[in-house]
């Protein structure tokens, strides 16, 4: 295989990807705090021994949004919301996690957790714990916690240290390997919740692009096999 055909596989291999992406980010229009994520693509050039460069495309970084979501009012007492920079931490079987989707509950324990048990943390990963006999909880933006005017907690607010090396593992959870920080420019809002940033015309316009091009790279490849079937066929025939 030449060179362009090799260039157009990996292409299409990287558009396989970016349409996976693209598709996910549509199902998830309507997922409390779903960030929408992208894909970089990327261009390898190798020197060859004999003959011209190999360049080979690449689709592999994924890139998450940290545009702000349409922010919803519930009026719910334990529905949170963050404007601005930060996630919520929360502690996960597989370590400590960042969600932007703050639709919490209290447990039997005390505890407040996210929807799928997960326990919440303060800044400094202790849990957020409430008291049985605690009501009317007021959580003002920095996230802290109070009862009739008396402070039970406060609900971490976080950012990543590296935010292009945020890890998705779940639609609206991730995983900051470099570690995290106080946020400094982001603020809690009580009775609240974060739509998915998702642009779903973009997404829609761009499905549609991804599409033509895979069929473009397609068609080329369909031309290129006819060419080397002919070229393969003229000459077994002259011997």
């Amino acid at each position: 295989m030449e060179n362009a055909g090799y260039t157009t596989l990996t292409r299409q291999s990287g558009l396989l990807r970016e349409m996976q992406v693209v598709a996910n980010n549509i199902a998830n229009t309507a997922t409390t705090g779903y960030r929408q994520e992208g894909l970089i693509f990327s261009e390898h050039v190798a020197r060859m021994e004999e003959g011209p460069s190999l360049s080979m495309a690449k689709a592999n970084v994924r890139n998450t949004s940290m545009i702000q979501g349409a922010i919803t009012q519930t009026g719910g007492t334990l529905d949170f919301a963050v404007e601005g920079d930060g996630f919520f931490l929360i502690e996960t079987p597989a370590g400590e996690r960042l969600t932007r989707a703050g639709s919490f509950s209290i447990s039997a324990e005390g505890d407040m957790v996210t929807n799928d048990g997960y326990r919440v943390l303060d800044a400094g990963g202790a849990p957020v714990f409430i008291p049985p006999d605690a009501s009317n909880l007021n959580v003002s933006p920095d996230g802290t916690v109070s009862h009739d005017g008396r402070p039970l907690a406060q609900i971490g607010l976080v950012q990543p240290v590296d935010r292009v090396g945020l890890i998705r593992e779940d639609g609206v959870m991730f995983r900051s390997e470099a570690g995290y920080e106080p946020s400094e420019n982001g603020r809690i809002l009580q009775g609240f919740l974060e739509g998915a940033n998702v642009d779903p015309i973009g997404q829609m316009a761009r499905m549609i692009e991804i599409q033509r091009a895979y069929e473009m790279g397609q068609s080329f490849l369909d031309s290129e096999d006819k060419r080397i079937r002919s070229a393969v066929q003229t000459f077994i025939q002259s011997r």
